[in-house]
């Protein structure tokens, strides 16, 4: 039943209260109401329709009233109630007004008016309710900004990815063009200064972005991302560092201050800004940065509430620009402390050429060496400690320092690692016993080391491993050389099983490469490494910058360290071997034998005086304690090698002999006319070996 059905009161004419329902509604509706044509022509408003329900609105067109940002979707939807496809609600549309400035946001609603013949009769035209959510939607918009900086900034560790999250969280939802600049010295990790900022303190351009075509980076003429700049004076930017307190300013041609700064000046022309908002970077009184957030052409200014969540936003990034600062810091002190802990050069070998490669990033904790052995072999090492800081680095030195002086007791593999493991037990022991409060009390300790040593004169390569990937091995014909290494369990694990080694027989010209973790990570670098290895006319220093070309980007950010090494022999010229028999003259005759020998080398008298008697006391002490066979070696490289192999496995040790004694002299004797001494066992027996410094040139 319509209105017009309804029965009449006494004394109401037909159609009054019609009339009257119109009058209350159009005068007391909590909404705006208009009433249009069958052509979209404004008949009538209510005065709730700001700025329309005037004289000079009646007879446009809808579009025409409210000037809509998609006038023809909005007349297309307006058509389909008219055809009786079924009302709109809450429709939202974006338009301006003719004496309001600034975009507007309504919510419509449109009903079609039927006449009295119902829906089969003409249509009447349409009733549309028309509600102005600008400033809610202002505000939603301004939530929405607010939840996406929260969601997007503080996820990363890095100053520059920070800054970059910021900027993306607000353009173009909030601002159309935004700046963020940061302290210089804040970019590498150091404290920031306390405010106000002085103005000769130099600011780079960390992060930048427009709406238009949403460049990443976009250069904005004057300032690039990346580029450095002084505050200009008498600026709102430099006032804002100085009092630490946001402004909210208008951008016209007859602002004062851009002159001060005609860079930005022409920079803002360019984009059409017309409002700026600049907010200090600030955490507990000190000064990271500052950020411009900027609205350009039709967009609607800036108010006091956008300020208000401009600095909220700015005081999250500054939190986190802040940890990513002192994480940066940490970094680089651990990254200085690797680099302290670890080789500062190549160095010299006797029969293997080496290189290595160590991409910095995250992982502080790896480690590589080499560490020349008795009897010119080479141990070659990789290990790594899992974390990033500070504590990963220590750690790794620690390891590091412990296996060098394991190393110079001439042990096989399997026992360094196993001695090695003893050591990294009691360093998780002293862990755990932290205080609870200690935040390095709960934190979980890896590591993993690979350990191999080459035997240049049986050019054999024994191999251990703890927790951590096998060499790769490739001949000088470019195959690759199969080397199974049983992994045994990393340095910090708690199991307790041995370590089993592996012996591989090389030829001369191999490469071995020990990766640490982060080089083998995907499936297919194996393959990769070996493919590039296989180039037998590079240098190790151009195949180990080759492997790192074709490491994935991750791998290159997450640190590593990779070592090269190629194997050789000892010239002959510069070794001498003799088997000698287990006889009482066999030291006599071991004399006469290194001293032909060393002249020939053409060594000087003092050293030939000193090795006649190290190899007379060495040669003395295995005919009289050893068992056959007894072999004396002499090996000359930048310092001269003498070694007694025997039979037996019991080892001499140093005694300080009394006056009155007649013997215990011997390795006295030996020690202190040799720069090193030591003995290794095998298999076959021990040798007691004994190195000499020698005058500069006697090696050439």
């Amino acid at each position: 039943m319509s209105y017009a059905e309804t029965p009449a009161g006494p004394g109401t004419p037909p159609g009054g209260l019609d009339d009257a329902l119109l009058k209350v509604l159009f005068a007391q509706s909590a909404v705006g109401l208009l009433v249009l044509d069958p052509q979209l022509r404004l008949v009538r408003a209510n005065s709730l329709v700001e700025g329309v329900g005037t004289e000079e609105y009646i007879g446009l067109r809808f579009t025409e009233a409210f000037r809509l940002d998609d006038p023809d979707g909005s007349e297309q939807l307006l058509k389909r109630v008219l055809a009786g496809e079924g009302p709109v609600r809450d429709h939202l549309v974006r338009g301006r007004l003719r004496h309001i400035p600034g975009d507007r946001i309504f919510l419509v609603s449109a009903y079609r008016l039927d006449g009295p013949d119902g829906p089969d009769g003409p249509v009447l035209g349409l009733l549309s309710a028309v509600v102005d959510v600008t400033e809610r939607e202002r505000a939603r918009d301004r939530e929405t900004a607010l939840a996406a900086v929260r969601d997007a900034v503080g996820g990363s560790l890095d100053v520059a990815a920070t800054c970059r999250a910021f900027i993306d969280a607000l353009v173009p939802g909030f601002a159309d063009l935004a700046v963020i600049e940061v302290v210089d010295e804040v970019l590498r990790g150091a404290d920031p200064p306390v405010g106000p900022l002085p103005p000769d303190t130099p600011l780079r351009r960390a992060a930048s972005g427009r709406c238009e075509a949403i460049e990443r980076d976009e250069v904005i003429r004057g300032h690039p991302v990346g580029g450095t700049r002084r505050l200009p004076p008498r600026t709102p930017y430099a006032l804002a560092a100085a009092d630490l307190r946001p402004r909210l300013v208008p951008l016209t041609a007859e602002t004062p201050w851009l002159d001060a700064d005609p860079d930005g000046s022409r920079a803002l022309a360019e984009t059409g800004a017309h409002t700026l908002i600049v907010v200090p970077l600030t955490l507990r009184g000190a000064v990271l940065g500052l950020v411009s957030l900027y609205r350009c052409g039709a967009a609607e200014p800036f108010d006091e509430e956008d300020v208000s969540l401009a600095g909220t936003a700015a005081t999250r990034a500054a939190l986190a620009i802040d940890n990513a600062r002192r994480y940066e810091r940490e970094h680089v002190i651990a990254s200085t402390v690797q680099r302290r802990l670890l080789p500062q050069a190549e160095r010299h070998q006797a029969a293997v050429e080496t290189a290595h490669v160590l991409l910095p990033g995250r992982d502080s904790g790896c480690w590589f060496d080499t560490i020349a052995l008795s009897g010119a072999r080479t141990a070659l090492v990789v290990g790594g400690v899992a974390g990033e800081g500070l504590q990963s680095a220590i750690a790794m030195g620690q390891l590091r320092t412990v296996i060098q002086a394991l190393a110079g007791l001439d042990l096989e593999p399997e026992e360094v690692l196993a001695r090695l493991k003893e050591t990294a037990d009691r360093l998780a022991h002293e862990r755990a016993a932290l205080p609870p409060s200690d935040s390095l009390q709960g934190e979980e300790l890896r590591a993993g080391c690979v350990y191999g040593v080459y035997d240049p004169f049986t050019r054999t390569c024994t191999v251990a491993r703890a927790g951590h990937p096998a060499p790769l091995i490739v001949g000088p014909d470019g195959r690759a050389v199969p080397l199974d290494v049983p992994e045994g369990a990393g340095l910090f694990d708690t199991d307790g099983a041995l370590f089993a080694p592996a012996t591989v027989t090389l030829e001369e010209g191999s490469v071995l490469a020990f990766c640490s973790a982060e080089l083998l990570a995907d499936e297919r670098a194996e393959e990769r490494i070996t493919r590039t290895l296989a180039h037998p006319g590079r240098s190790l220093q151009q195949l180990g910058d080759d492997i790192v070309y074709a490491l994935p980007d991750d791998t290159r950010s997450a640190g590593a360290a990779l070592l090269l090494a190629r194997t050789g022999t000892v010239s002959e010229h510069r070794v001498a071997t003799w088997d000698l028999a287990q006889d009482r003259t066999t030291p006599a005759t071991a004399r006469l034998l290194v001293r032909g020998r060393l002249q020939g080398w053409g060594l000087d008298e003092d050293t030939v005086d000193s090795t006649e008697l190290i190899v007379s006391e060495l040669v003395t002490n295995a005919v009289r304690y050893g068992t056959p066979p007894l072999r004396l070696r002499l090996l000359l490289d930048t310092t001269l090698t003498c070694e007694v192999h025997d039979g037996s496995t019991a080892s001499p040790h140093l005694r300080h002999a009394r006056t009155v004694d007649e013997g215990g002299r011997g390795l006295f004797i030996v020690s202190s006319l040799a720069a090193h001494w030591g003995a290794r066992h095998g298999p076959d027996g021990k040798v007691l070996w004994t190195e000499q410094d020698l005058p500069a040139g006697d090696t050439d």
